[in-house]
């Protein structure tokens, strides 16, 4: 239904305003006579841009997630009525997307659907995960826990993605300064120098030559070159969107040494965290693996999952085809054999989970420990090397006049 801005004064005399869902600007109007409202004022709610340019339509946060989950559980274990609930919680929140979100999944529910077949009809934002625990608190009648562990999960998920993007920012910033550093040296700075060696009519050894005509390049192709970089970009994006492409992308990236670690460790401690919350709240464990395999974030690991959830249903444990696939480090299929002979796999899953946390704890701080002398290092040998073989036919003036007037 559409929605319209009020204003008016309630029976205090004090100017009031808000905003109400209706057919239209009459059945408002008997709304807010019924509470008692002199109005002034009423008029459609107007379109946010991204109505009319879906594409700028602001993504819900992981962390608004977080909040919609815990007050969630909050109002409903207060005794809240699900439809009030979605009604406060969507006029709380500030993004536009989530807010039209919220008024459709009331409107869903308000007809009759539930509240897992309602969040179905928007997997963007509420995914297998949220929809199959969501379903599970429904038939268990224990939906205000539900959707606490539900947010504590995303709570988890939220501090390692902050370690993983921490880990990054660093030598992005590096990179960043040295080729901003580079191309400034390279197009403004040499061809002075180059200009000045002209004039002066020297014989320029090889490494000023080479450092001269690299700069010549840059300057003469620099819009081929951006172009070039582009469509490299390009092509490898839409490589990425190729099953075969990401599946080779994402192996390469396992072998890089220290950052390959760092995604291995991140991915499986989010595979087995979320496995063990599913398992814990009654999801089957074949349905489980299978919305295990879609947040592992690396195709490698997804296969690896796919094909341990393949050997489970012909009767397998699921410690074997892990082991087997050799992608998960020996520990983790030991510990979930330990689990599963125990009958308490759901426990072991969330300490193969803490263990790798601490993992990617420890690689993050090893990985800026690393980089961060090896950066400083190349940073000056790039540059250094430039500013030496610029000096170098200075130097030679300098020992040919030091020479002649000896």
């Amino acid at each position: 239904m559409p929605e319209y801005i009020w204003t008016g004064f309630n029976r205090r005399g004090d100017r009031v305003s808000g905003m109400l869902e209706g057919v239209n600007e009459a059945a408002i109007e008997q709304i807010l006579t019924r509470q008692g409202i002199k109005i002034l004022k009423i008029k459609p709610r107007p379109k946010h841009i991204s109505e009319y340019l879906p594409f700028l339509s602001p993504r819900v946060k992981l962390s608004e997630m977080v909040v919609f989950s815990r007050q969630f559980a909050t109002m409903v274990n207060a005794g809240v009525p699900i439809v009030q609930t979605l009604d406060i919680l969507r006029d709380q929140t500030g993004n536009i997307t989530f807010k039209k979100t919220l008024r459709e999944i009331r409107e869903a529910v308000k007809a009759g659907q539930t509240l897992s077949e309602a969040f179905s009809q928007h997997p963007k934002i509420f995914d297998e995960f949220i929809i199959n625990l969501t379903r599970a608190g429904e038939t268990s009648g224990a939906l205000d826990v539900i959707m606490n562990r539900i947010a504590e999960y995303l709570e988890k998920l939220m501090a390692l993605k902050r370690k993983i993007k921490g880990a990054m920012v660093y030598p992005i910033a590096v990179i960043s300064f040295a080729v901003v550093v580079v191309m400034v040296m390279l197009v403004y700075v040499i061809p002075i120098f180059a200009r000045m060696f002209q004039d002066a009519g020297l014989a320029l050894p090889l490494p000023t030559l080479v450092v001269i005509n690299i700069s010549k390049i840059l300057r003469d192709y620099i819009h081929w070159i951006f172009l070039g970089l582009v469509l490299a970009g390009f092509i490898l994006f839409r490589i990425r969107k190729t099953e075969r492409g990401r599946l080779v992308t994402d192996s390469i990236m396992l072998r890089i040494p220290v950052l390959g670690e760092l995604i291995r460790k991140s991915s499986i401690a989010r595979v087995c965290r979320t496995l063990s919350t599913l398992i814990e709240n009654g999801v089957p464990i074949l349905d489980s693996l299978q919305i295990v395999a879609r947040v592992a974030g690396n195709r490698v690991i997804e296969r690896t999952i796919t094909y341990a959830r393949e050997e489970v249903s012909r009767g397998r444990g699921l410690s074997d085809p892990i082991e087997e696939t050799r992608v998960f480090p020996l520990i983790v299929s030991k510990m979930i054999a330990v689990g599963e002979t125990t009958g308490a796999l759901n426990e072991m899953l969330g300490k193969i989970a803490d263990f790798f946390e601490d993992e990617v704890d420890r690689t993050v701080e090893a990985l800026t420990s690393l980089l961060e002398p090896l950066f400083i290092i190349v940073l000056g040998l790039i540059i250094g090397g430039l500013l030496i073989a610029m000096y170098l036919p200075i130097f030679q003036i300098g020992q040919v006049v030091g020479g002649g007037g000896g």
